[in-house]
């Protein structure tokens, strides 16, 4: 589906890519990774086209698509948002207004004028592609899309403009979904997702038809959507095809590999530096000396990728609390006639990690607000005994002091025994170098929100409020929280759209739904077991998709057999294509051989050799062409 061949690409003269050879097949799902400024969206923004090349090739299959979601700043307005959504589907609205028009002519036309036959035949190819292509359900198309995305039927009829930014990326993203293009380009694409979202959105790609390469911060994510890691390090891509958490175990192999043979290289080049430092001046040497100069810049030096300091570090000791944390008696919290909460009752008690679940606007933000202590309408909120609260807000961003460094601000709060640990902190919440004197007024809002969960872990309390913590951190710096909050000896009640974050950290989960509360004792996949079995439907599995009820044995048979034979299939495909590519390449080079000797004037004075020569180049260049067609074929079958 798509080759990248000897590419190459500079940036004000530092090598971001250099001499880059890799394939991505049809159906397959890759997900980058890489350091901070490694060339991940680069990446992208060069296949998408938006970025030229500095050197090679992009070579794509016959009539292949491509379709690329930023990281933000796109935005729509100036139509409903289903008629936006609709714009995808162009070509088939234009086949639609198309058919109406050969309708209304065919009404018009007699039968035996001599045009008839010829609308008549139009139209029934017409209509014939339309159906195939989807064409009759293509709105219904649209709304599932939209749906899945997390708009309400109600939305559809609402102005583009009036969606704030993280909904116009979803607008977005459902035009880009709706257009299939043959290679998918997604960077970041559940930045603005809740988990419902999230959801649907594995389940979509994990049955997308062609191919998928996407950059996500979200672990749990990758591992459902993703067949290959491609990791983007030292201008060059490396293949791991794995799952992310495979990836990491696979990685830390062969740097362990790596590293050996690093040592024993530096040992080596250490004894051939000395030998030449011990003879250079010797007359009799002086051979041997040079050979050795010779050896030593033929060796290839092996370079490491760079490896993060592994940074750990512990909350304050909190305060010893009583039994129960927070409690809510027949809570009741309404904005205007919008009932959110309706006498909802809960109990935290110490110790617990309770996770807030619900779709956006069920009203996890309102609960959290309530349990931090602002107002509401009727009920009870009771704090347990010495039990100290710490809110980590949506919004928390703005209550920091504009004038002051990244450093100082958090410098401000810090107890005395934390200072030292300032630095790490910063540098896990991706800070580092001069960005710790940054003024905080300069910040982006991504980094002003990482610098407030960084400010508000210092402080020893012992009940947290955390409301989207994971909101703007990498996959790293999720680790990094999530390790501190299980060793946290307090109480911790959060809000997350990461899965992986979710079921690494809860113990119970509470489910937030028309006005509502559930309480499930168990993490993220508890509670979708025991959704699915509340209602008996049929279970959620990981990815957000579904599974059939349990099969029969024979019926199980039949599938492991029917998935023994697509995998042989699948391998006797990737061999014969294989095959296919090392016989182009070998044919290219005969080619070019043939077109040398061509080019010269002296084969022409012998004109039977001439004959022979074009008669060979001629077919080979047929057969040439034939090994490209076949292997199209292949590289666009399933």
């Amino acid at each position: 589906m798509l080759h990248l061949k000897n590419l190459t690409k500079d940036f004000a003269g530092r090598t971001l890519f250099a001499g880059i050879n890799w394939h991505l097949r049809k159906g397959e799902r890759v997900g980058l990774v890489g350091e901070n400024g490694a060339g991940k969206s680069t990446l992208m923004r060069i296949i998408a086209g938006e970025v030229e090349l500095s050197g090679g090739d992009l070579i794509f299959a016959r009539g292949a698509t491509v379709g690329y979601l930023p990281q933000d700043g796109l935005a729509t307005r100036g139509r409903p948002l289903l008629a936006e959504a609709m714009t995808a589907l162009a070509d088939l609205q234009e086949m639609e207004r198309e058919l109406q028009q050969l309708t209304e002519r065919l009404a018009a036309v007699p039968a035996a004028a001599p045009e008839h036959d010829a609308l008549l035949d139009r139209f029934g190819r017409l209509q014939e592609e339309f159906r195939l292509r989807g064409g009759y359900a293509m709105e219904a198309e649209v709304c599932k899309v939209l749906d899945g995305l997390g708009f309400s039927p109600a939305d559809r009829e609402r102005e583009c403009g009036e969606f704030s930014g993280g909904w116009q990326m979803r607008i977005a993203l459902a035009k880009l979904l709706l257009k299939k293009p043959n290679v998918l380009l997604l960077d970041e694409p559940t930045n603005h997702l809740d988990i419902e979202a999230r959801n649907w959105l594995e389940g979509y790609l994990v049955d997308y038809p062609h191919s998928v390469m996407l950059v996500s911060h979200d672990r749990f994510f990758m591992d459902q959507v993703c067949q290959r890691i491609t990791e983007v390090w030292n201008h060059a891509l490396t293949d791991y095809h794995c799952s992310y958490s495979r990836y990491l175990v696979e990685r830390e192999e062969r740097m362990a590999v790596l590293r050996e043979a690093k040592r024993r290289q530096d040992e080596e080049i250490a004894k051939i530096e000395d030998f030449i430092s011990r003879f250079r001046y010797k007359a009799d040497k002086a051979s041997l000396v040079q050979s050795r100069i010779k050896q030593l810049e033929k060796i290839e030096r092996i370079v490491l990728p760079p490896e993060r300091r592994r940074i750990r570090f512990s909350f304050p000791e909190p305060p010893k609390s009583g039994r129960i944390a927070v409690e809510l008696r027949n809570v009741t919290k309404a904005y205007g006639d919008l009932v959110v909460l309706n006498d909802v009752a809960l109990t935290v008690e110490k110790g617990e990690r309770v996770a807030l679940v619900g779709h956006n606007g069920a009203g996890k933000s309102t609960l959290m607000g309530v349990l931090a202590g602002k107002p509401f309408q009727r009920g009870e909120r009771l704090l347990g005994h010495n039990v100290v609260v710490d809110y980590f807000a949506q919004d928390q961003a703005q209550v920091l002091d504009a004038g002051r460094s990244a450093y100082e601000e958090l410098l401000a709060d810090a107890p005395f025994a934390m200072v030292p640990q300032l630095r790490d902190i910063l540098g896990a919440f991706l800070f580092s170098g001069d960005d710790i004197h940054k003024k905080v007024a300069v910040l982006s809002g991504g980094e002003r929100n990482r610098l407030a969960l960084a400010k508000m872990l210092l402080r020893p309390a012992n009940l947290l409020l955390l409301d989207e913590p994971t909101n703007h951190l990498d996959l790293f710096s999720k680790e990094v929280l999530l390790d501190a909050l299980r060793d946290f000896a307090g109480t911790v009640v959060f809000v997350s759209h990461d899965r992986y974050f979710i079921d690494g950290l809860a113990t119970r989960t509470v489910e937030v739904e028309g006005g509502g509360l559930t309480s499930y004792h168990g993490d993220y996949e508890y509670y979708l077991r025991k959704k699915g079995e509340a209602a008996g439907a049929v279970p959620v599995v990981a990815g957000g998709a579904t599974v059939p009820p349990v099969a029969g044995k024979e019926e199980r048979q039949r599938l492991r057999e029917e998935e023994k034979v697509r995998q042989r299939e699948e391998k006797r495909r990737q061999k014969r294509q294989s095959e296919l590519e090392g016989e182009i390449e070998a044919g290219e080079a005969r080619l070019a051989e043939l077109e040398a000797q061509l080019a010269d004037p002296a084969l022409f004075q012998d004109h039977e050799a001439a004959r022979r020569t074009g008669e060979e180049h001629a077919a080979l260049a047929d057969r040439i062409a034939g090994l490209y067609r076949e292997w199209e074929t292949l590289d666009l079958s399933p």
